[in-house]
């Protein structure tokens, strides 16, 4: 079922809707990194003098160039851990849009689904944008201190929270949230496994810029096929 779903949504790509929503929040999120970057070597340059003078050497400059180029690497290794809540935030807003196109093709069946407004999206986005954040910062001390054994906690962590995120979020288009809480409860063994599945490539760089919408999507195909049987 798991895998079904995945590679129904990976077939998708070809749709002139799931391109868009990929390519925008891929631009989205592109520009997210490259403004952080820039934030960063900005602090640099304003905090940072040119030279210091260090006893028995004497003046050092290029420091300020130097961490510039050091932030690079940083903010590689930072994308990892920021671009899981960065992702699920865009994918609150592009949802809707993902998750038509997936029913419209291959469930056109369907009657339309209810669409949540701007306001309770933003505000959907922004309580599991914190949340990821703080647990994410929690899982990159684990990864420092235990020589990357910690990804797998990441991993799970993560998993979890896209399991409940995605399959919630889907599930409320067609049905209550007490309903959406008792079928996700009663799969989340198969929807953490999910989960998990989408959150290994978003600690992979560049990559994990295309997961989201492919998650949304595959959790799409999960919840149907979940009501169906």
């Amino acid at each position: 079922m798991i895998l079904g779903a995945i590679f129904a949504a990976l077939g998708q790509f070809g749709d002139p809707r799931f391109r868009r929503v990929v390519w925008l929040g891929l631009g989205l999120s592109v520009a997210l990194l490259f403004a952080l970057y820039w934030l960063l070597v900005l602090v640099i340059q304003l905090l940072v003098p040119d030279s210091v003078g260090l006893p028995w050497i004497g003046p050092v400059g290029g420091l300020d160039t130097a961490l510039t180029l050091a932030s690079i690497p940083v903010m590689l290794l930072l994308s990892v851990f920021l671009m899981v809540p960065v992702a699920s935030a865009f994918s609150g807003f592009f949802l809707d849009e993902v998750a038509d196109a997936v029913e419209a093709e291959h469930y056109p069946q369907l009657p339309p689904a209810d669409r949540a407004g701007f306001w309770d999206s933003l505000k959907d986005a922004l309580r599991y944008t914190g949340l990821f954040i703080l647990l994410n910062l929690i899982g990159l001390i684990i990864v420092i201190f235990t020589a990357g054994l910690g990804f797998v906690v990441f991993w799970a962590i993560n998993g979890y929270l896209l399991a409940q995120e995605y399959f919630t979020t889907v599930a409320l288009r067609r049905m209550g949230p007490a309903e959406a809480a008792r079928m996700r409860s009663a799969n989340m063994g198969t929807l953490w496994i999910a989960g998990v599945l989408f959150a290994i490539p978003l600690s992979v760089p560049v990559l994990n810029l295309f997961v989201p919408v492919f998650g949304v999507a595959a959790f799409t195909h999960l919840f149907h096929r979940i009501a169906m049987r």
